[in-house]
């Protein structure tokens, strides 16, 4: 059939089984909202308030529902203005296309009004982009775009379509979305050579990544760690893919990562990673990283061998499918004295906090009893994003959605709204500090004008937390640029953008307020005031060996 590009481009979406859409309209793509317009009982289109928060709301919904994010943003500052939701996704491999429209192509490369070349300013933050100059590539460009983001380690994908492609006519003819084929670049003899060492361990370790989320392997890794009786830690995207309160958990590892998870990993003799890339800071000192230990790495992305750390054995391909074979390999081991080691480690060193005052880890504890664990927690960046994965107890993936990689302040409410609308059963709760709320707080009103029933909890102690915790720690209290003890009132704030809004200043008021706004089923958000030096423990400081990590009475008995 005959259809302009507009068309098409809504067609292809439909094809995709894309539900929702996420953006903001402007000039270049008029055409292609008022196709959407003719389709909204088919796509439904959110209206944020700020592309950011468009970028990062789909991000959101595709780490939510393991589904592709889809975006969409007018030329030149639209376009901008997604960049850093993408380079979000990229940074934490998180499949979303980002559709924006340019100029027309007889003014292309004429520094024209809204002209910006975004495919470029993107292409290092993108699995791939692409601009489409004609329309006769249209509907497979779109094709190939959700291909290559869902496809081995997912990512974010740009598509630029000229304005005079989304009005020309073409004939579209419909196809079905090609398969995804599962990675499976291993060979039996690279499975027996893990197989071997692990045979050959008294003191494995298992080291948990966001790739066990994104292959869907929670069920092979917690039948892997039954038959190798091995300890699991996890890293801030892989919350979930291990129930949090299982014997064998012992936390997250490396910055601020519990002394449990710090030192087993330093005594193991085999460190087991499973969909992780050794980021800097999970390992700290590479030099000084599980020394004692052989390394096998296994991951989807041939490019994170040996990136970081050199490893003993390496396995590339889909998790899921990796250790499904593999653990048809295995006989079940006993490591008894190994586990009530690290049980030690559990119960010597457990996580704590000051139990006098209002504090983040009580609120964050109280969210987890009110919600029975339950909920999907999105958060910012920083102290309170630290506390959101130490105090919750994940069992389920998808349950945690936050920027691990770029570390964007400002993402946690666009995400919150995007899980939300994925998830529209689920509790929806984003966790952020005062200094990130600012960033993005005008997504409030994309809440309220859809009435999307997120609860908004801000963790406000009046400074840029984190950044002053380092300063105290590191900088001889040197609070430069860090209080923001100033007259924003975010109750009001909140009033103004449409939301309910509650206010809380002691202990015995947050589980009253975190039961009241989530039965409101309404956007509500929750102020929580702390003191400005509650900081995030245990912590090891930048570049020192993990099995240097310290805590509050560390440095009491200093």
């Amino acid at each position: 059939m005959q259809l302009n590009g507009s068309e098409i481009v809504v067609q292809c979406l439909k094809e995709q089984g894309v539900d929702t859409v996420f953006g903001y309209p402007g000039g270049t793509i008029l055409n292609i909202y008022d196709a959407l317009y003719k389709h909204s009982d088919e796509i439904r289109h959110i209206l944020t308030s700020h592309e950011q928060g468009a970028a990062h709301a789909a991000d959101g919904y595709a780490r939510a529902t393991g589904k592709v994010g889809v975006c969409m943003a007018t030329s030149g500052p639209g376009a901008t203005n997604l960049v850093t939701g993408i380079a979000t996704a990229y940074m934490d491999s998180v499949p979303m296309v980002a559709i924006t429209a340019n100029v027309t192509l007889p003014m292309l490369g004429k520094d024209t009004f809204q002209e910006v070349d975004i495919a470029g300013v993107t292409m290092p933050i993108t699995k791939h982009g692409f601009i489409v100059k004609n329309i006769e590539n249209l509907a497979d460009t779109l094709r190939k775009a959700f291909y290559i983001a869902k496809s081995g380690r997912p990512g974010p994908v740009l598509v630029d379509i000229t304005k005079d492609v989304t009005a020309a006519v073409y004939e579209y003819t419909p196809a079905e979305p090609k398969e995804i084929p599962v990675e499976n670049h291993f060979t039996e003899e690279e499975l027996d050579k893990v197989v071997d060492y692990i045979n050959q361990s008294e003191k494995p370790f298992i080291y948990l990544g966001g790739g066990a989320i994104l292959s869907g392997a929670s069920e092979e890794v917690a039948a892997f760690a039954n038959l190798i009786d091995a300890p699991v830690c996890d890293t801030l995207m892989a919350k979930g893919a291990f129930d949090g309160n299982s014997y064998r958990y012992t936390g997250m590892i490396g910055m601020h990562g519990t002394k449990a998870s710090n030192l087993g990993v330093s005594q193991c003799d085999l460190l087991i990673a499973l969909g992780a890339r050794f980021s800097d800071r999970v390992i700290g000192n590479p030099k000084r990283f599980a020394e004692g230990a052989k390394i096998i790495h296994i991951d989807i992305d041939a490019a994170e061998i040996n990136k970081n750390i050199r490893v003993d054995a390496s396995v590339v391909g889909d998790l899921k499918a990796v250790l499904k074979r593999l653990n048809t390999k295995l006989t079940r081991q006993n490591h008894e004295n190994w586990m009530k080691t690290v049980a030690d480690l559990k119960e010597k060193y457990p996580l704590k906090y000051e139990p006098s005052n209002l504090s983040c880890p009580y609120v964050i504890e109280t969210i987890d009893k009110v919600t029975g664990g339950d909920a999907i927690i999105t958060t910012d960046v920083g102290q309170h994003q630290m506390w959101a994965a130490q105090y919750f107890h994940y069992t389920k993936p998808r349950t945690f959605l936050s920027s691990g990689g770029l570390g964007t302040m400002g993402y946690g409410l666009g995400a919150c709204i995007g899980a939300q609308v994925g998830q529209p059963d689920k509790i929806c709760i984003n966790i952020a500090g005062d200094g990130c709320f600012r960033m993005n707080m005008n997504e409030l009103a994309t809440a309220s004008r859809y009435n999307i029933p997120i609860v908004q909890v801000v963790i406000n102690n009046h400074v840029l937390g984190m950044v002053r915790q380092w300063q105290t720690l590191f900088y001889g209290k040197r609070y430069s640029q860090t209080v923001l003890n100033d007259g924003v009132d975010f109750c009001k704030v909140a009033e103004g953008l449409g939301c309910e809004a509650i206010r809380v200043t002691s202990k015995d008021e947050v589980e009253g307020a975190i039961k009241k706004a989530i039965d409101l089923k309404r956007p509500v958000l929750v102020e929580c005031i702390i003191p400005e030096d509650d900081k995030v423990f245990p912590m090891v400081p930048a570049g020192a060996p993990i099995a240097d990590v310290f805590d509050g009475d560390d440095m009491k008995n200093e």
